[in-house]
């Protein structure tokens, strides 16, 4: 079944054309960060196609790559649990993919890799690094380096099929135009557009709501700024809506445009504000500048969005939290840690706003 088993490595330098199915489902962060690489693997591979198999809220990520489509995964429908998986493997089969890029490496990639070994499509899948992540987040004998990042990783993948990918030659796409609708809600101003994203699944890694209104209020004061707030979800959405009611040229667009305009609006933003979360890879995928804001999380394990510079990341006092980070994704840590995030001054963030617009 497959034409890349032995000839797999030639094939990049030979230049043949060649199907890879690339694997990333969730979280919207982790797939966001794929994008980058794809844009270096098709420009340095030109002749390659790319089936994506990922969310179908994610299709817009990847619908401006040359080469690359997304294969929607239903896997609370049709395509939930061994079986349906095995089916989705089957349906994969039939769209003729020579080779497999898993970029997940979680057991439902697992069961898939499993089923194309035995129709003889080879798979190369992701190293996480968890053995060095769990010595970088432990608390004894902590090893406080940086790790190689994530995008680096998904790099490495290629690399192991035959296609190794430089990222230092990546060039970021042009600005996405805004759709009527944008205009009319986000209005004419001239004004610098500053996005902000406040939130994240763990509260450990969220802007406290107090710290943040003290943020909104002087940003609101500044008469060459429009703030632009990211969220989603029953509680966020009522939050954001709130500081715009409060706050001069704040305005919160949760809930007031689709997957597709948030992305072309982001590539459109001056600066985009976000935790360790997902909006942070969305503004990086464009080039937009980003200052991540850290709690009990660190940019060390590998999370840092595309290109951006270490000093548009800012850190709690690790002299005082000497723990960090406490866990990958935020979800742990020892007590009192929860709070970490306000050793982040109102000040410290809005000067390093002042630094990128101004």
């Amino acid at each position: 079944m497959s034409r890349m088993k032995s000839t797999n490595k030639a094939s990049a330098t030979q230049g043949k054309s060649a199907h890879i199915l690339v694997i990333r489902l969730s979280a919207m962060g982790d797939v966001a960060m794929v994008v980058p690489v794809l844009q270096t693997l098709t420009a340095t591979y030109p002749e390659l196609k790319i089936t994506m198999l990922t969310r179908g809220f994610f299709k817009p990520m990847f619908q401006d790559i040359p080469n690359v489509s997304v294969y929607e995964a239903d896997v609370n429908g049709v395509h939930q649990g061994v079986l349906g998986l095995s089916r989705l493997a089957k349906e994969l089969r039939d769209e003729d993919i020579d080779a497999v890029a898993d970029l997940h490496n979680v057991l439902r990639s697992n069961v898939l890799k499993s089923v194309f070994y035995l129709f003889g499509i080879p798979v190369e899948q992701i190293d996480k690094g968890r053995k060095e992540k769990k010595a970088l987040t432990r608390e004894k004998d902590k090893v406080f380096k940086p790790l190689k990042s994530t995008h680096q990783r998904y790099a490495d993948v290629f690399s192991a099929l035959g296609y190794p990918i430089d990222l230092s030659t990546h060039h970021f796409p042009k600005k996405k135009q805004l759709s009527e609708n944008i205009k009319k809600i986000v209005g004419p101003e001239p004004k610098k557009w500053l996005g902000i994203a406040p939130f994240a699944q763990h509260n450990s890694k969220a802007y406290p709501p107090d710290l943040m209104a003290e943020v909104l209020n002087q940003l609101s004061r500044n008469n060459k700024i429009k703030v632009l707030l990211f969220g989603g979800g029953k509680n966020e959405k009522e939050q954001l809506e709130s500081w715009e009611e409060q706050f001069e040229d704040t305005l919160s667009v949760a809930g007031k445009l689709s997957f597709e305009e948030e992305l072309a609006l982001i590539s459109n933003l001056d600066a985009m504000v976000s935790m360790d979360s997902g909006n942070g890879h969305l503004a990086a995928m464009f080039g937009i500048p980003v200052i991540s804001i850290w709690g009990v999380t660190h940019p060390y394990v590998g999370f840092r969005p595309f290109k951006q510079p270490e000093r548009n990341s800012l850190l709690p006092n690790l002299e005082k939290y000497p723990n960090i980070p406490t866990s990958i994704y935020g979800n742990k840590y020892p007590e009192g840690y929860e709070n970490a995030i306000r050793e982040i001054y109102p000040e410290q963030i809005l000067g390093k706003i002042n630094e990128v617009l101004f």
